[in-house]
């Protein structure tokens, strides 16, 4: 009997260690949790807020690069973001004809390293309240902060988009969500 309860106690016990390790901390985004165990592309196809997001990285025929090893930081942009641009705007990049311009926008929201907010913020402030933002696509952008510590990105147009939810933590880097799409230098 001895035997029975110390396998039946051992047992519970391992049960509740497996639990344990397959918790994750995960943060939501556009009503479906995000894990740190998928990668960029996998969590970014559950999010409600994204698909506008998601159908350009499919039709830039992105979703390999960003499903890679990485690091990548992505600063995406919502469907409510993406409604900001002028009409029709969105329907046209997403034209095969247009895939260069596509991948170029989409490029311009990537930044090759893993950067979580409080590094970005420690940039911002040894950079004195301005920080060059390098990105996969080539483009330059600036980040600062606000008062409220809310990290600001300035696009090549002077547009500003600010980070939402910040440090979505992916096996492949980190998400950013933001309200505005950035765009690159005319």
């Amino acid at each position: 009997m001895k035997s029975f309860i110390r396998t039946t106690v051992a047992a519970s016990v391992l049960g509740l260690a497996g639990v344990a390790a397959h918790a994750e901390m995960t943060k939501e985004v556009g009503g479906a949790p995000m894990y740190p165990s998928k990668n960029i592309i996998e969590n970014a196809v559950n999010s409600a807020d994204h698909t506008t997001l998601v159908a350009a990285v499919k039709a830039a025929g992105l979703v390999e690069t960003l499903s890679g090893e990485g690091p990548f930081t992505v600063f995406a942009p919502t469907n409510a973001a993406f409604e900001k641009l002028p009409a029709g705007t969105v329907e046209t990049l997403l034209k095969p004809e247009n895939k260069d311009q596509l991948t170029k926008i989409l490029t311009c929201h990537v930044v090759a390293a893993d950067a979580m907010s409080d590094a970005i913020k420690k940039m911002v402030a040894d950079d004195k309240g301005a920080h060059p933002v390098k990105t996969v696509g080539g483009c330059v952008f600036t980040a600062s902060t606000m008062d409220d510590g809310t990290i600001v990105i300035e696009d090549g147009q002077g547009n500003k988009a600010h980070v939402t939810i910040a440090d979505v933590d992916q096996s492949n880097g980190v998400i950013h969500v933001i309200d505005s799409v950035l765009l690159p230098a005319s």
